[in-house]
């Protein structure tokens, strides 16, 4: 079809520019559990709680790797370990607003088994949250706890979680 056609229709902004999947976001929203919604940069992973509201999604409960340092991690804030560590504080965040269930959102990212992405959702899993996915694609315990970083990595990341978890209990 043309693009000068009386009948041609323009789609919506966020979709010329690559930022959302209305079809993928719609399946979402019709489970009406709230989205875990995990993005990842090179340097940071972001891991949150939304509710679809009609005047626009609500935000209840968020964790940043920069969250992260309060309790002591010197790490980088974009490997396994700090992302981990991420969905761990957010679940926990998640879990005091009342949020027991969610359904995991990771947009464009590529669904890769054992990724970072999963690694967040892990944590999430463990903070007590319930959300629907296969066992397969949570990465080994070595890689979440960082024994491919260092040796002393397990010890750091086990003491984190320790704080995390005495402090939401």
């Amino acid at each position: 079809m043309s693009k000068t056609g009386k009948r041609y229709r323009v789609p919506f902004r966020r979709r010329r520019e690559g930022k959302t999947d209305y079809r993928y976001r719609l399946r979402l929203l019709k489970s009406g559990k709230p989205r875990v919604v995990v993005r990842r940069s090179n340097k940071n992973v972001r891991v949150q709680f939304v509710l679809y509201n009609r005047e626009g999604d609500e935000v209840v409960s968020s964790a940043v790797g920069n969250d992260l340092k309060k309790y002591g991690w010197e790490g980088s804030l974009g490997n396994m370990p700090a992302s981990y560590l991420t969905g761990l504080l957010a679940g926990k965040r998640a879990l005091q607003k009342g949020i027991k269930e969610g359904v995991l959102d990771i947009g464009h990212h590529e669904s890769i088994k054992g990724a970072n992405i999963y690694g967040a959702l892990k944590g999430v899993l463990d903070s007590g949250v319930e959300v629907p996915h296969g066992e397969e694609v949570i990465p080994a315990e070595d890689r979440i706890y960082g024994k491919h970083i260092s040796e002393e990595m397990p010890d750091k990341v086990k003491e984190i979680k320790e704080k995390i978890e005495a402090e939401y209990e």
